[in-house]
């Protein structure tokens, strides 16, 4: 099979890889092929435009044809890459792993908001339940400097990524990680829990783009009959678990915000706000307070 991109230049080859992306129906196809090509070739934005006119080598238009194929037939460029940016940091990807989205940077910052509301006379204590790379944790670990924190997962895959990840950051003296079905090996007690735990509907997933539901691991993704399994286990385990004070901060899919304030009130957690809403206005970020006895 002849490679498209064999004697192209760079600029050459990314409009021709924009091309094939936009035929094949790829949304943000400009955007994905210079990313690609940046990443066959080793180069940032400047270089691809300082270097525009350079030939690609046989090696870089064959890297490149590999990517073009494996986005064409649906796989995220970030699986393709292996890393994806969250709250301004680099997180390595494993087939384990849900890809980060910004959607749930609403969970940090409502997290934060939440964290410096408290007072306390100890150095805080969080626990990310379903930690999959780590990205909730160490986003914020990265922004409370004085804090320790575990992340759960039961993928010991996940928590090999989430350690990498911890390491790579420079976080891992304050990041410990534990194989476990949600927080049921986890004492406590916690100053933050958060959460973004399968919430998908068992029925709903065979209806997700490819990009999801041939990509993401089904076990980050199924919820059970009606999305809420994970939260009727998160929940109360949470409520337990937490300082007088403390907050507990979970992910929602659209519609299941309302639900989810229900269970967090009958596990006598207090809903001091609304949920907090990301850029697509959907209510994201559920949260409540175990209140002062």
């Amino acid at each position: 099979m002849i490679n498209p991109f064999t004697g192209q230049s760079i600029e050459s080859a990314r409009r021709a890889m924009a091309a094939q992306l936009r035929s094949a129906r790829i949304d943000e196809a400009e955007l994905d092929a210079r990313i690609l090509l940046g990443a066959a070739l080793g180069l940032d934005l400047t270089g691809l435009i300082t270097q525009a006119a350079r030939l690609l080598t046989e090696a870089e238009a064959s890297r490149l044809a590999q990517q073009a194929e494996r986005r064409i037939a649906g796989e995220p460029v970030a699986r393709i890459l292996g890393v994806r940016e969250f709250w301004g940091l680099p997180f390595r990807l494993s087939e384990a792993t849900l890809v980060p989205r910004p959607d749930t940077e609403t969970v940090v910052e409502r997290a934060l908001e939440m964290f410096r509301e408290q007072q306390r006379s100890h150095p805080p204590v969080i626990a990310d339940i379903g930690t999959g790379s780590g990205a909730i944790l160490l986003a914020l670990l990265h922004e409370i400097p004085d804090a320790f924190g575990v992340g759960t997962d039961l993928s010991l895959m996940a928590l090999d990524t989430a350690k990498a990840n911890a390491v790579a950051l420079g976080l891992a003296d304050r990041a410990a990680f534990v194989a476990c079905s949600y927080a049921a090996a986890l004492e406590g007690p916690f100053d933050l829990i958060v959460s973004n735990p399968p919430y998908i509907p068992s029925g709903e997933i065979p209806k997700l783009s490819i990009e999801v539901r041939e990509h993401d691991p089904h076990l980050a993704l199924d919820g059970g009959n009606d999305g809420y399994d994970a939260y009727r286990a998160v929940i109360p385990q949470a409520a337990e678990r937490l300082v007088p004070g403390g907050a507990l901060i979970v992910e929602a899919g659209q519609g299941q915000a309302s639900d989810i304030e229900s269970l967090m009130t009958a596990a006598a957690l207090t809903v001091d706000r609304p949920p907090k809403a990301d850029l697509a206005g959907i209510p994201r970020a559920v949260s409540a307070r175990k209140m002062t006895p």
